[in-house]
């Protein structure tokens, strides 16, 4: 939200009170709180009639400095507020330290100066005393608007080529400097500045992140208002934000998700490829097997199946009920689909429509979300008489989940979270949530509530959705996709650079709908989009008015399919070890290039290839006719479907069929490549090869972990290289199975149990 007009000028009816001066400055041994006044103090008659702005800074963990800027403190709390697993002052070894006039308090790397003889201002410091950020002379103040509107303002320092990445999932360019950017949960598709995913987190480029502690709206101007500053603000009495340290984006997000919540561990099984019914089209028993029978008889592999919203009956979402026109034996034709190997997704979503039994039972009980004079809110959007759940209420918790445990005990594995963004602030919460702060929130209780159910349900490990709404702390309920995009290249393309910026705003693990949900694609969308989705942490065919079944598109997307699939399942072993990771760190399985690369300027600006894990570089093509470009950074890169090396750092230009598309291997990279291609969730070390590429440098040595189906270490490969040798000596720890080393340089092959050496030279 803009405040001014201009450099000089406020907007009609906006007054501002800025912070200017210190006053008082009260400092504990770990924390400190200065009092700032709006105005110059030249005698005590300056200090009536006028507000102070009270500016506590404190660290909550280590690495990560706290500001809270507060006008009026009496404004009662009503919640919710966001969660924070990783919370732990005592661990956040924060310390003060004064020195004449200044000032400091020290968190891990990251410093907060305050200079109490100068204007107001605030700088923060890495390790090596050298300035991320500051909060400058218009940095902290409050402002009113002609509404009668107060809000809270903060504005930090952009530096001279700072970017600015994350706040969710937006599908705006890539880089967020000059963008207004609202945190506000909205379904706005692909193709709008609106977000399903709103996280108020961002990473700099210049080795910091900034999270603002409101889980209302929060409105940022990055660059735009003034465009040597990050402004944002909230409708509030009180402001906080936190300071994330680096340097790397890497500890960014690794101290972020510490914070507000690492990732859960999908189930491998999650990984292989799913296949839907597709939303309008007409499904029942004898459809779904037609396509498991399809894909089975064209050797696809497939691992879940997908009933979409008309499982239930029309009119009634949600009742938790199959339409018994169309599916007159569901538990029936669930166990022959499982029989056949496969898991079960249903959709869900957490409205219900006055037609569906299940209104005035929740209407009877309080369970439906009511406005200020007793009435349940109500809507014709979407479904007729919609009423919107409250998640807010045990009850309601426990009356939802029980509906869904019927699913579970009749087979199904798990839940599309579908919607959980419009919701309403003219409404009155069980618990007595602000509904403005509540609007984002939803999201969370809504994911956690289904999430925590599958955990106990079907046990530790084994519990997976896919959500399309989220907030911050949302990664720790995997899997997110990117919500309804159309069926072409530049939706495509505009769905990678929303999942990229989710991941830089702390999600694991992110999908999308192959061949676009809107529409039909062109068959050379859908194919080029096989590729990249496949290629994605999950992988997933679905679409609106049409089937996606491959050979709906043609032969040759048949064995697009095909070929993608196997090779993920191939990928395995090294692609649950980076899911591991993302667990273990909250560093996502799919990183734009300067997570991975942070030092080579030109990857600040990349949104149309990414790395998939530490050592695989993908550029998805987002064209008819093959042509791509993408950008190799510094050393000699393998293309894994080919053996071709490329050497960077280097633009390239190529043009590929609709079976490839740039995958390259990093220098000096080991895979373990699994022998299984017929599942995700096979066994990694029956068969495992490691696949040796060429080195980063003549003599390396390089571990590898393959971690087994709960993400845990299953065998250690310490590999040698030996450049005066001339060889590759490997040696296993943990495991006596026979394995496989390939030299990809020469070929040049070796296998057995225990040391495995094979010559490079």
């Amino acid at each position: 939200m803009k405040f001014t007009d201009g450099f000089w000028l406020m907007r009609e009816g906006v007054r501002a009170c800025y912070a200017t001066e210190i006053r008082d400055l009260r400092v504990d041994t770990d924390r400190f709180t200065a009092y700032a006044a709006v105005k110059q103090v030249h005698q005590r008659g300056d200090t009536l009639n006028t507000p102070l702005i009270t500016v506590d800074c404190f660290s909550p963990a280590e690495g990560i400095i706290g500001v809270r800027t507060t006008h009026h403190a009496g404004r009662a709390g009503h919640g919710p507020d966001f969660e924070f697993p990783g919370l732990d002052t005592a661990t956040a070894a924060a310390r003060t330290r004064r020195d004449g006039a200044v000032t400091e308090l020290t968190s891990g790397p990251l410093t907060l100066r305050m200079d109490g003889d100068g204007p107001w201002g605030m700088t923060f410091l890495d390790a090596e005393g050298h300035r991320l950020t500051g909060v400058d002379s218009k940095g902290t103040a409050f402002a009113t608007t002609p509404d009668g509107a107060h809000h809270m303002i903060a504005q930090l320092a952009l530096d001279v080529g700072e970017n600015v990445y994350g706040l969710g999932e937006r599908f705006t360019p890539y880089v967020k400097n000059g963008q207004t950017v609202d945190i506000w949960q909205a379904d706005g598709g692909t193709s709008s500045e609106q977000a399903y995913k709103n996280i108020p987190f961002y990473l700099s480029s210049r080795g910091y992140g900034v999270f603002v502690n409101h889980p209302g709206k929060v409105s940022f101007e990055i660059g735009t208002e003034s465009v040597g500053q990050v402004q944002f603000s909230v409708e509030d009495q009180s402001l906080e934000y936190y300071i994330v340290a680096g340097p790397t984006p890497k500890e960014i997000l690794a101290r972020y998700t510490a914070l507000t919540g690492r990732p859960a561990l999908p189930p491998a099984w999650s990984f292989g490829l799913w296949l839907t019914t597709s939303f309008c089209t007409s499904y029942d028993e004898e459809t779904v097997t037609s396509f498991v029978d399809g894909m089975a008889e064209r050797d696809i592999p497939l691992s879940v199946f997908h009933f979409d919203c008309f499982w239930m009956r029309e009119y009634q979402w949600s009742d938790f009920q199959w339409d018994p026109d169309v599916f007159p034996d569901p538990v029936g034709m669930l166990a022959r689909l499982k029989e056949r190997g496969l898991r079960i997704s249903m959709w869900i979503n957490p409205y219900i429509a006055q037609k569906s039994p299940l209104f005035a039972e929740g209407a009877e009980h309080g369970y439906l979300v009511r406005r200020p004079n007793g009435d349940i809110w109500q809507w014709d959007l979407w479904q007729p008489g919609m009423a919107l759940v409250d998640f807010t209420n045990p009850a309601a918790r426990e009356w939802y989940n029980a509906k869904l445990r019927v699913l579970l005990d009749q087979g199904v594995d798990c839940f599309k979270t579908d919607f959980g963004e419009r919701v309403p602030t003219d409404v009155v919460w069980h618990d007595g949530s602000d509904p403005e702060r509540m609007h984002n929130y939803y999201a969370q209780i809504y994911n956690r509530t289904v999430f925590e159910l599958l955990e106990k349900e079907r046990g530790h490990g084994e519990a997976v959705l896919f959500a399309r709404s989220a907030t911050a702390g949302g990664q720790q309920f995997p899997v997110h996709w990117g919500g309804d995009c159309f069926a072409s290249f530049t939706a495509m393309a505009e769905s990678l650079r929303g999942g990229l910026s989710l991941s830089l705003s702390g999600f694991g693990f992110w999908s999308h709908d192959i061949g676009g949900f809107e529409g039909t694609p062109d068959p050379a969308v859908f194919k080029r989009w096989l590729a990249f989705g496949l290629l994605s942490s999950h992988s997933r065919l679905h679409g609106n008015v049409s089937y996606r079944v491959p050979w709906a598109f043609g032969d040759e997307a048949v064995d697009v399919a095909r070929k993608f699939t196997l090779l993920k399942h191939r990928l395995m072993p090294y692609l649950y070890g980076v899911a591991a990771e993302a667990h273990r760190t909250g560093i996502p399985m799919m990183r734009p290039m300067l997570l991975e690369f942070p030092a080579d300027p030109t990857t600040r600006m990349l949104d149309r290839q990414y790395m998939l894990g530490p050592d695989l570089l993908v550029a998805p093509v987002f064209t008819a006719d093959g042509r791509v470009e993408y950008y190799v950074p510094e050393g000699t890169w393998t293309h894994l479907l080919t053996g071709e090396t490329v050497t960077g750092p280097a633009w390239r230009q190529e043009t590929h069929g609709f079976d490839s598309l740039p995958l390259l291997v990093r220098p000096g990279a080991v895979l373990p490549w699994g022998a299984d291609d017929q599942r995700p969730d096979g066994d990694w070390l029956d068969g495992l090869t490691l696949r040796v590429f060429g080195p980063a440098a003549a003599t390396a040595e390089t571990p590898v972990v393959v971690v087994d189906r709960t993400g845990g270490t299953a065998a250690t490969f310490r590999v040698v290289r030996d450049g005066a040798a001339g060889s590759i000596r490997v040696t296993a720890d943990g495991s006596d199975r026979p394995y496989r080393v390939i030299a990809e340089e020469t070929g040049a092959t070796g296998e057995g149990t225990g040391t495995v050496e094979v010559p490079v030279a």
